[in-house]
């Protein structure tokens, strides 16, 4: 396992020593003296509030963007969803990027429910970057076992109540350069088939590792966290490059049920199509993430859509692939169809593969593509209403976001 470890950082090191020599991509912004709007300008003229000052170096530090969007759980009962996203400056802006705080509770009135809170704190000249991932949630979803062959109508409707808890602090070492340590709880309680099924997890899936029917699976421990981040802004990202390496072990040590490890490896890159004018750029995010040892709950292993954003695979049901091993990439075209940002568009395809059980093998590329509409929200903290229709062979959807998905 250590040869992987060593062969995953070497794979990722000359793309961050690259990163860190091309540092016009971290310093370039195109340049745009268009004004700006947005829904809260549009919101203001409606109603004749006086229009808010633009002078880069207000008070205010705290821009909030909030909307109720609404979505489908797995089993068709309509969700009721409340997205508010928080950016602020905790330093100059010309030395400190900008933190973000996501809160998107939801509730079907039936049971179901989710309180996932999202963060990234930037002190002080980004002095250190802390990260956590709080959540509390029950709601059924659908899993089609290990691989990525499996039939679409082969599924099982499990339902859990989740709770996690991971929070890391990394300290900066270089320029745009981050190490620190981490904690990782993992809490599945009360694992159960939500459809009626005599059969079990673990018989549908011939996976033994918490799989059992209404038992708990548990997993907690340290992890190792490097990151690379030219980006100034996570919520909507311009030119530059984003790598996140994070090796984690679980012990029974520290509670966990078994002992496994995983590794995440994330790669981003943004590249400006213009240098002045509208927006005009690529995105691209790849990730590679792996079980590194035997014993890693079912609900743990690498699945498309459980990411730490839970951004991924735009188009595809979540869940929909599931293997010890998970490898993924997408691109997206983003433009500004007005001048002064209010409107703007984007095109976006992806592909993921899942190793096949009991191997590492990546037998079946899954794609999925789609567009998009953006309406700017709030152009201080350049937050941007995102309305998306994804599209795969077996699955489609429509996705309403905050942010960029990358």
């Amino acid at each position: 396992m250590l040869k992987i470890l060593f062969l995953i950082i070497g794979a990722v090191t000359p793309c961050l020593l690259f990163a860190q020599n091309d540092s016009s991509s971290a310093k370039f912004r195109p340049i745009d003296t268009v004004e700006k709007k947005d829904l809260i300008d549009i919101a203001r003229s409606i109603v004749k509030v006086r229009s808010r000052p633009t002078n880069t170096d207000e008070k205010k530090k705290i821009y909030f963007s909030i909307f109720p969007v609404s979505s489908t759980a797995a089993t068709d009962r309509k969700m009721l969803i409340t997205s508010t996203t928080a950016g602020f400056y905790l330093g100059s802006r010309k030395s400190t990027y900008l933190s973000s705080v996501t809160f998107a509770p939801y509730l079907n009135l039936k049971g179901r429910y989710g309180l996932p809170v999202h963060s990234s704190i930037w002190l002080k000249d980004n002095s250190f970057n802390i990260q956590g991932d709080t959540r509390v949630m029950k709601y059924p979803q659908y899993t089609w076992g290990l691989g990525g062959g499996q039939p679409a109508d082969n599924k099982f409707l499990i339902n859990y109540v989740y709770v996690r808890f991971y929070q890391s602090v990394l300290k900066r070492i270089t320029s745009y350069f981050y190490a620190g340590l981490g904690y990782n709880l993992d809490y599945y309680i009360d694992i159960e088939s939500d459809n009626g099924s005599q059969m079990d997890l673990g018989q549908f899936t011939k996976y033994k590792f918490g799989t059992k029917a209404e038992q708990n699976s548990f997993s907690s421990g340290p992890s190792l966290n490097l990151l690379y981040d030219t980006r100034n802004n996570s919520i909507n990202p311009l030119p530059g490059w984003y790598g996140n390496l994070i090796y984690r072990y679980n012990a029974e040590a520290f509670g966990s049920d078994d002992t496994w490890q995983s590794i995440y490896l994330d790669l981003r890159k943004y590249v400006s199509l213009s240098q002045s004018g509208p927006k005009n750029m690529l995105a691209f995010w790849t990730y590679y993430w792996t079980a590194l040892s035997s014993g890693s709950p079912y609900l743990n292993l690498p699945s498309i859509g459980m990411d730490p954003y839970q951004r991924s695979g735009r188009g595809i049901e979540q869940n929909r692939y599931r293997g010890e091993s998970l490898f993924y990439f997408e691109t997206e075209y983003r433009r500004d169809i007005t001048a002064n940002g209010l409107f703007g568009f984007v095109a976006f395809a992806n592909i993921n593969s899942a190793s096949e059980a009991n191997s590492r093998r990546f037998k079946y590329w899954n794609p999925a593509y789609g567009a998009g509409l953006r309406i700017k929200f709030n152009k201080k903290s350049d937050t941007n209403l995102g309305i998306d229709y994804g599209r795969s062979k077996d699955y489609s959807a429509i996705m309403v976001n905050l942010g960029e998905a990358f």
